[in-house]
């Protein structure tokens, strides 16, 4: 095994290991053949190179996490103490449920590993969409068919869901064949919704009748409701961070966000996103936003209120979180550089932001424009100054 990579075991040194861009095996000092194989998903895996007739053989000991470092050199010692017949553990018990293996050993090693807003979206996933479709069924009895009929269905009402849930799906068969119960994953060949390359951003034009009607409603009686799309378009915060602001959350020009998406963050505040928050009732909820049914909870999950307002305002193709991009999109039209919108919006990549950058060349391309026009006046005029003469 010279050449590969090589430490000694243990919990600790095991749970130091970090994905890569490529998948990669770290190799035990003690226990010969035994190693740790790391996917660029996170997930961790035992494997033993065992001889069989003079040819190495690859094996699979299930995942990290679900069987402990003892557990499994004492398994490698065995193995190799008695080849033959081979030592088959994995296969001893009967493959698992769909839904039991979800909330055993998935949920040990990965769901809970999970942020809180992380952890509601994949209890929305799998109770609204993959448990319904395949809790009932044996992991190796969920076939590549099946899935194809399920994602086909989902994907005529919700394509950019059902691309989401599809991703979870094969995140759980992959840990799946980690752990042994399966040989390969049956959702490794679909493939996913084409998804519009374009981000739709609202024109100045927009913004303004987007205002009129949301003033409209205000007089209406419906300012909670505006206020909330309101700052979205002013923070450029998702929708979750906003409709699950904390009053704890708010702070002296900015907000203090525990769980966003990319994890805690601070949004600065403009002098008008600080008046719309000033001017929220303090009712007692933790929440700024609290459901008009539980003033305990915040006023989760849907916003139905967007859809006529979109409507009255001609933007009925807008999604909500366009707001998000409609605030990137006039940043860096007003010369905002990207990497300060990217700190704006809270993303944990530059590269994220760069979706925008091309509104600021276009920018740069029409000063040019003008700019050619006003030297093109400016030689016309010499030259008709040197003909004079």
């Amino acid at each position: 095994m010279a050449g590969r990579e090589r430490m000694k075991f243990t919990d600790a040194a095991i749970a130091r290991l970090r994905p890569r861009e490529r998948e990669y095996t770290v190799w035990d000092t003690r226990a010969a053949g035994l190693g740790v194989r790391v996917r660029p998903s996170g997930g961790r895996s035992w494997v033993l190179l065992l001889d069989r007739g003079g040819r190495t053989k690859r094996v699979s000991l299930g995942a990290v996490g679900v069987r402990g470092l003892e557990e499994v050199r004492r398994e490698c010692h065995a193995r190799r103490a008695n080849p033959e017949p081979e030592v088959e553990t994995a296969r001893t018990q009967p493959v698992p449920l769909f839904r039991d293996f979800v909330w055993g050993p998935w949920k040990e090693v990965h769901f809970d590993g999970y942020k809180p807003s992380t952890q509601r979206t994949t209890r929305y996933q799998l109770a609204g969409q993959l448990l319904p479709a395949f809790g009932a069924k044996p992991l190796d009895r969920i076939g590549e068919a099946a899935i194809r009929r399920w994602f086909d269905q989902y994907s005529r009402t919700a394509p950019g869901n059902a691309n989401r849930i599809l991703a979870r799906l094969r995140q759980i068969l992959n840990f799946a064949i980690a752990c042994g119960h399966i040989e390969s994953n049956p959702a490794r060949r679909i493939v996913a919704n084409r998804r519009p390359a374009l981000t739709r951003f609202l024109s100045r034009e927009e913004i303004a009748r987007l205002h009129g009607v949301l003033d409209a409603q205000t007089r209406k009686g419906s300012l909670q409701q505006a206020d909330i799309i309101r700052l979205l378009l002013l923070t450029g915060c998702r929708k979750g961070e906003i409709m699950g602001l904390r009053w704890s959350e708010v702070r002296a020009g900015m907000l203090a966000l525990a769980d966003s998406k990319t994890g805690p963050r601070t949004v600065p505040l403009s002098s008008r996103a600080r008046a719309i928050l000033d001017r929220q009732p303090r009712t007692g909820s933790p929440f700024v936003f609290p459901s008009p049914l539980d003033p305990a909870r915040p006023r989760y999950p849907e916003l139905r209120f967007w859809y006529r307002i979109r409507r009255e305002a001609g933007i009925e193709d807008v999604r909500l979180h366009d707001l998000r991009h409609t605030m990137a999109s006039h940043a860096v039209m007003n010369g905002v550089p990207v990497p300060v919108v990217s700190r704006l919006l809270g993303h944990s990549n530059v590269q994220m932001t760069m979706r925008y950058a091309h509104l600021a060349d276009r920018d740069i391309e029409a000063a040019a424009e003008r700019l050619g026009a006003a030297m093109a006046q400016v030689m016309a005029g010499d030259a008709a100054g040197t003909a004079r003469r």
